[in-house]
């Protein structure tokens, strides 16, 4: 059930004073606000049941301001009408309410969830948000074939097989898939290499690979290897070893060398698993670990993930929004959040009570399908996994308050060098990428003082530039952005998860001309107060010897070594790799389509039918209708539109 319930018209009655002189000097500068807010949710209050479910706060532009749920709706949202009660952070949010939207459930733990789903979802101004553009990667060992291949996976996990993880990067996935096929042999080509084989590959010649494309291991066998990787990925990596010792021994006094050797050096691979990545916590076997630390409104928090005994990786994450809540609060959303998208292990050690603690194991454990427990070690063993996280936790936030201090550095002097009001937060940095005008895409990319935004990034397929014309290309970005710019926000105070929409600053890949044509476009616009910079590389394009360009004609350079320089660098370098990036995915999808993509009610299986049964896709343009009449599959309705596509005044 959702009900959305816009605010009709405001409450005349005065709120109630506040204790605090602050929170009285905020409430009487947005009076008219708070007053409106207010109105808003007493509107919705009127109808709302006593049930579990979800709540947003959305504002007169209908962005979700705040998501929250609730175990009796009417009495939680009841509480925002009482804003005295209320600490500053949710009065401003009840001051810039203007509707609700509310979302029924059958239970707390339900209601929970979809919390965590929509939190990630809008990214909500008042909401603490887990901020990671990254998902985690997998090993995926696929069931769909006669001999499964072994492979790192990220994403939804459709395909059918073994799934282990999460990792906490790309690099520890690679190393530990490495050595899985060292020491097991499994294969991890596609599907189409392994059937084209007639000769086994280079991982064959390395020992990393079994052969079964050309049978130099048989189904039996090989689906043995594949019991033993589940075995040693599932924590039972010690059964696993004792085996192939035993076979090594064997094969020793059998005086069989080779065999010998290959065991040893399965045994060899294991070892350099279990010594890079075993955690000596007796009886821990699935769990991840979570500590928090804090300093001056910042917060990091430090992950470890350990399966089977084994430490897959560690990953510190930076929640945002964090001020005036509690650190059992911050803890428990980013948990929420963090495992709307990763299955949660039996064991979550954590180094502090959470808010609701009972409730989130209730609702992990029901998205699982097993039952999760929420722990805070007190000694031992984990007590002792918990005070390395924490050290891991204080170390990463130190880092990145460093970090940020130096990026701040750079940032204000980024303002002085290109004389603009104050530092930037927000950074849009375009280029273009085609040959010779051909599948033509440009990119955008976004910083600020955090980095690089890459949930921000945006591609343009080009449609009206002719040519291999640069300047048109960057006009129809820049007229593409901008006014859909000025239409969805002509005010430019709207956020998107706490980060303007508005660039503070536009950088160009190129030199005057590019400069013109941007400046030219954001003109016609009626666009005046944005500021605009072109980098061009300078004589014989070398880097490090840029050159700056402004609006109106001036050039600017920067010494070899400055360090606004290396940042500038790599903003634009970001922006090149975007663009190209985007321009051979391009690229690639035309190679692979086929001219009968373009023939209205032809998909894959007549598709399929006309190539197999004509060979090529000139041969079907070709051929008289009579002969597509007799391919298979194709009836004499669909004969004809093929028919009349190629030949249109036959």
């Amino acid at each position: 059930m959702m009900a959305r319930t816009p605010a009709s018209s405001p409450d005349r009655a005065s709120p109630d004073r506040f204790n605090e002189d602050h929170a009285t000097d905020t409430m009487r500068s947005s009076q008219p606000d708070l007053t409106a807010g207010v109105a808003a949710i007493r509107e919705t209050l009127a109808t709302l049941p006593s049930r579990p479910g979800v709540y947003r706060m959305l504002d007169a532009r209908g962005d979700v301001l705040y998501v929250g749920k609730a175990r009796v709706l009417r009495n939680r949202v009841a509480n925002y009408t009482h804003v005295e009660r209320l600490p500053i952070r949710l009065q401003r949010m009840v001051a810039q309410t203007r509707a609700m939207e509310i979302i029924t459930t059958n239970s707390e733990a339900e209601a929970l969830l979809l919390e965590a789903q929509l939190i990630k979802r809008f990214r909500p101004a008042y909401n603490v948000l887990l901020r990671d553009d990254k998902s985690f990667p997998f090993i995926l060992l696929r069931a769909d074939h006669d001999f499964p291949r072994i492979m790192k996976h990220r994403g939804a996990r459709r395909a059918k097989g073994s799934y282990y993880g999460p990792f906490a990067s790309a690099g520890s996935v690679n190393t530990t898939i490495n050595a899985l096929q060292k020491m097991f042999l499994l294969r991890s080509c596609t599907d189409s290499f392994f059937s084209r084989r007639d000769r086994p590959c280079l991982l064959y010649q390395i020992r990393r690979c079994s052969a079964p494309c050309v049978g130099r291991i048989g189904a039996d066998a090989y689906a043995e290897l594949v019991q033993e990787a589940k075995d040693f990925l599932g924590g039972r990596s010690s059964a696993v070893q004792r085996k192939i010792e035993q076979q090594m021994a064997a094969a020793a006094e059998a005086l069989d060398f080779e065999t010998a050797a290959m065991l040893r050096d399965r045994l060899r691979a294991a070892t350099f698993i279990q010594g890079s990545q075993a955690v000596n916590v007796q009886g821990l076997g699935d769990a991840d670990v979570f500590a928090m630390a804090e300093a001056r409104g910042q917060v990091a928090i430090q992950a470890f993930f350990i399966r089977g005994g084994q430490n897959w990786g560690h990953r510190a994450f930076f929640p945002t929004h964090t001020q005036d809540v509690s650190e059992g609060e911050v803890l428990a959303g980013v948990l929420a959040q963090f495992y709307e998208e990763v299955p949660p292990p039996r064991t979550i050690l954590v180094d502090r009570l959470l808010d609701d603690a009972a409730l989130l194991e209730e609702a992990l454990g029901e998205a699982a399908g097993h039952r999760v427990e929420l722990s805070v070690p007190q000694r031992g063993a984990r007590r002792r996994l918990i005070e390395q996280a924490s050290r891991n936790a204080t170390e990463a936030l130190e880092r990145r308050r460093a970090e940020r201090g130096a990026k701040a550095a750079i940032l204000r002097e980024l303002a002085d060098f290109l004389e603009l009001g104050e530092a930037p937060q927000r950074i849009e940095i375009y280029d273009n990428s085609h040959i010779q005008g051909a599948k033509a895409v440009g990119g955008m990319v976004v910083a600020g003082p955090e980095g690089f935004l890459k949930g921000q990034y945006r591609k343009f397929n080009i449609k009206s530039a002719q040519g291999n014309d640069d300047f048109a290309m960057m006009r129809e970005v820049m007229q593409r952005r901008f006014a859909r710019a000025l239409e969805e926000d002509p005010d430019r105070d709207r956020q998107a998860g706490g980060v303007a929409v508005w660039p503070d600053l536009v950088l160009i890949d190129g030199g005057k001309g590019q400069m013109s044509a941007v400046r030219d476009t954001l003109e016609e616009l009626e666009i005046e107060d944005v500021p605009l910079i072109a980098v061009s590389k300078g004589p014989d394009r070398n880097a490090g010897r840029e050159v700056f360009h402004f609006p109106d004609g001036r050039e600017k350079t920067l010494p070899l070594n400055s360090p606004l320089l290396f940042y500038l660098q790599q903003l634009r370098d970001e922006a090149h790799r975007f663009a190209i990036g985007a321009h051979r995915q391009k690229r690639s999808r035309a190679i692979q389509a086929s001219p009968l993509d373009e023939i209205p009610g032809i998909g894959p299986a007549r598709k399929r039918a006309l190539l197999l049964h004509f060979g090529t896709a000139g041969k079907v343009r070709a051929a008289a209708l009579e002969d597509l009449q007799r391919a298979p599959g194709v009836s004499a309705g669909v004969a004809r539109a093929i028919y009349d596509f190629y030949h249109p005044g036959g």
